[in-house]
């Protein structure tokens, strides 16, 4: 029984076209408007290295304007000032084997199983790695800000909340002002099934038609709702859980894709399974995610790219932006 095997079958300049299509621009977390592409990080993903400088300017200062008079004093002008932000790049690459005798006896092609999941894969790859530098802006925001784009509701004893630990339309307005007047620059709320479940019960989600008025999507307090049970879910100290609810505004979170060497390639092994062979698929990826007015210091970071834990890890973020200036604010609720 003839077996098509992957490298038979993968022609790599056809097969990036592929998972180009299948990028992270079909996520909720870019649709809704999180996420952005930002073509100095792309630049700088493909730039070598693996920390990297975002310059930016700085907004004029608020001091008093001068007030003009007859005298012959000159006016001191002021100057632009700049900064920069810092940002890790991650190399990441998996791979997956498959032995041409499965194949042959189940009587089915194994490389179709494997393109049909690998694009879900990195997809879900690259959105948590988008949510765990939220948490670790969370997380460094609680250590060293006074926890100032944080509202926090949740008792320990979550199985015993009361609608006082829970979402409702008060906890999520507090969440926002931790903006103060800029309040309405977030338009997204992200937030676990669990969490949207209450919302639901109390009939307060909207649904809202898309551009082309085939799909509804649902909204709160006008901003558009994600929902992914991904999201952070830690368990009480006594019972029940916590839940973090994240409020976006547009490009919190810039990302810029870099261009692996060799992208995807296939290694074959004729030894394997004594003799009958082994083929892997190999993919790679290059990302630059980072949330818009933060270092990332790499205080923690073990090895050459930051590992999940290593991202949600609040010593690795300093927050360089004023407050008011990052779109992005936390509610923690026991549901």
């Amino acid at each position: 029984m003839a077996n098509t095997q992957l490298s038979d079958a993968i022609i790599p300049e056809v097969y990036l076209d592929y998972v180009a299509n299948d990028s992270p621009e079909k996520t909720a977390f870019v649709e809704g408007g999180i996420a952005v592409t930002n073509p100095v990080l792309g630049q700088q993903a493909n730039s070598g290295g693996n920390v990297v400088e975002i310059p930016h300017w700085n907004d004029l200062s608020t001091d008093e304007p001068n007030i003009g008079d007859t005298t012959d004093n000159d006016a001191t002008p002021y100057k632009l000032t700049s900064g920069k932000q810092t940002a890790r790049v991650a190399y990441l690459n998996n791979g997956w084997a498959t032995k041409d005798l499965v194949g042959e006896i189940a009587g089915s092609d194994p490389m179709r199983r494997i393109r049909d999941r690998t694009d879900r894969y990195w997809m879900r790859s690259w959105q948590k790695r988008l949510l765990a530098c939220a948490e670790g802006v969370q997380a460094g925001n609680v250590a060293a800000n006074s926890s100032d784009m944080v509202n926090d509701i949740a008792i320990e004893d979550g199985s015993n909340a009361t609608a006082a630990n829970l979402i409702g339309r008060s906890a999520v307005v507090e969440a926002a002002f931790t903006l103060g007047d800029s309040f309405g620059n977030t338009g997204v709320i992200a937030l676990h099934s669990a969490v949207y479940k209450r919302l639901v019960n109390l009939d307060d989600i909207d649904f809202v038609a898309d551009s082309t008025g085939t799909l509804n999507i649902p909204s709160y307090l006008g901003k558009r709702v994600v929902v992914d049970d991904s999201m952070p879910v830690i368990a009480g100290g006594t019972s029940g859980f916590k839940y973090t609810t994240m409020l976006f505004g547009e490009g919190a979170i810039g990302y810029g894709m870099g261009t692996p060497n060799v992208p995807v390639e296939v290694d074959r092994d004729p030894a394997k399974g004594v003799g009958s062979g082994l083929e892997t698929l190999w993919e790679r990826n290059t990302w630059l995610i980072h949330p818009s007015g933060y270092n990332f210091t790499s205080t923690a970071v073990a090895s050459e790219s930051p590992t999940l834990a290593e991202l949600r890890d609040a010593t690795n973020w300093t927050r360089v932006f004023d407050r008011k200036s990052i779109p992005l604010a936390f509610l923690v609720t026991n549901g």
